[in-house]
């Protein structure tokens, strides 16, 4: 649904690309999960894909289009939400809903179930500038959606939301997934990504340091070890280092089998990485 093939682009008097030839697709069905700091080139790629910035070399495809060619038709096959939700602050959530998706053709969704689905059933006949930003950011959501798109592109969709609605937010794009969307996501929380993506890509000043699955990525950089948590001083902040045992011949590891033999034992677990940790270590960078 998204190829994207050795892109450059560099803004007029700029010394530097902001997009170094980078690669990357997404599948039908898949969340594919663009990450990086602020200025590390996410907006600019997703704006090349939404077909709002051109004069870049390379290719970048949606649909199998070209984004330089982006038309009212290549516009209405995909859905968009961003960071900062724009809309019509003296009209209710269900008439911004409705007002925005007039202007696509083809079926859609019922408003007011995706108004319920994301907790603003009540808030639905309430003027925008009433809404706190974290019930904006979901509205924004419902415009992304509501369409039907066959591409879904979201920027910082959890941002400014409680846990319990980050969830709702998090549940929604994978049941769009698994109905064939494709979602492009750029954000610099890897706790969500990690939540919501099959795929993950990071970026730094305009080029991919790495991509694979969140899972894969701490395993890769990760320890193979466990170690086991128990009751007591050994689990305290600032106490005796707990031992680690190697994945590799850990059932016939004499010191491991000793560990589980004694009381007290909360849980083993693996030494993985956070991608956080991953990105620091592959960049020498922390996220902002």
């Amino acid at each position: 649904m998204i190829r994207v093939e050795n892109l450059h682009f560099s803004y007029p008097r700029s010394s530097t690309e902001a997009i170094g030839g980078i690669d990357f697709s997404v599948a039908p069905g898949e969340v594919f999960g663009f990450l990086g700091p602020s200025g590390a080139g996410k907006s600019t790629t997703q704006k090349i894909l939404l077909g709002s910035l051109r004069g870049y070399k390379g290719t970048a495809t949606v649909s199998g289009v070209e984004a330089s060619r982006a038309d009212g038709t290549y516009r209405a096959r995909i859905g968009a939400a961003f960071e900062f939700p724009c809309f019509y602050q003296k009209l209710t959530g269900l008439e911004n809903i409705r007002l925005f998706a007039s202007l696509y053709p083809g079926p859609q969704d019922d408003p007011r179930n995706l108004l319920e689905r994301l907790g603003l059933a009540e808030a639905a006949s309430r003027r925008v500038g009433e809404y706190s930003k974290g019930m904006k950011m979901r509205l924004n959501l419902v415009r992304a959606v509501i369409h039907r798109p066959r591409v879904l592109f979201l920027d910082e969709p959890t941002s400014g939301l409680d846990p319990a609605n980050a969830r709702i937010v998090r549940d929604l794009v994978r049941e769009r997934a698994a109905d064939g969307v494709a979602v492009f996501l750029t954000t610099h929380d890897m706790a969500a990504a990690d939540a919501t993506c099959d795929r993950v890509a990071f970026l730094v000043d305009g080029r991919i340091v790495a991509c694979d699955a969140p899972a894969a990525l701490k395993r890769r950089y990760g320890k193979r070890a466990v170690v086991v948590d128990r009751s007591g001083d050994r689990a305290q902040p600032g106490s005796v280092a707990q031992p680690e045992f190697p994945l590799d011949g850990l059932a016939d590891n004499a010191g491991f089998m000793h560990e589980l033999r004694q009381p007290g034992i909360l849980g083993i677990r693996t030494l993985d990485s956070s991608l956080d940790s991953i990105f620091l270590q592959l960049t020498g960078k922390e996220l902002s």
